[in-house]
């Protein structure tokens, strides 16, 4: 199996690491990095529990290989955190309840960080259609906006 030297910025660290050519972002991700609040959920980009940042907007990991982010910065929920505390956007979803089994929630939370950084001001139609592709089986996603909302007021 031939392998390409992956050089790209993980969490705002620069990184290096030898990865097979078929090697999917999320594989990368997980079993490489050690960053495994990345999910897997349906393995066919259906679900959303994967979603990452590529360069500021959210990817599927799962349809993703990782040598088309060579050079690129990659951001997982594990580097939404600042100094080991919550950020806002997932101190909002603890607060507001928008987690149930919590599964889909780094998705929600990193298409969320999408959205807000691209949009910081969202309406709840805006805030619906970014976290579209983001499928959640426990709540009902009113919580889920909810939140987004109140990261917005937050962070504005």
């Amino acid at each position: 199996m031939a392998k390409t030297i992956l050089e790209l910025t993980l969490n705002g660290q620069p990184r290096e690491d030898a990865v097979a050519d078929n090697t999917l972002l999320i594989d990368y991700l997980r079993e490489v990095t050690g960053h495994t609040g990345t999910k897997m959920g349906c393995d066919g980009g259906e679900c959303g529990a994967c979603t990452v940042l590529v360069d500021g907007k959210p990817r599927l990991s799962c349809l993703c290989m990782a040598s088309s982010c060579k050079g690129r910065h990659v951001e997982t929920v594990e580097g939404c955190s600042e100094s080991g505390r919550l950020s806002i956007l997932q101190k909002a979803f603890n607060e507001q309840l928008g987690t149930q089994c919590g599964y889909c929630t780094p998705g929600m939370i990193m298409a969320a960080e999408g959205l807000l950084r691209e949009n910081p001001k969202p309406s709840k139609n805006e805030i619906r259609q970014a976290l579209g592709g983001n499928i959640c089986r426990c709540t009902g996603y009113v919580k889920i906006i909810e939140a987004v909302q109140t990261a917005a007021g937050e962070m504005s």
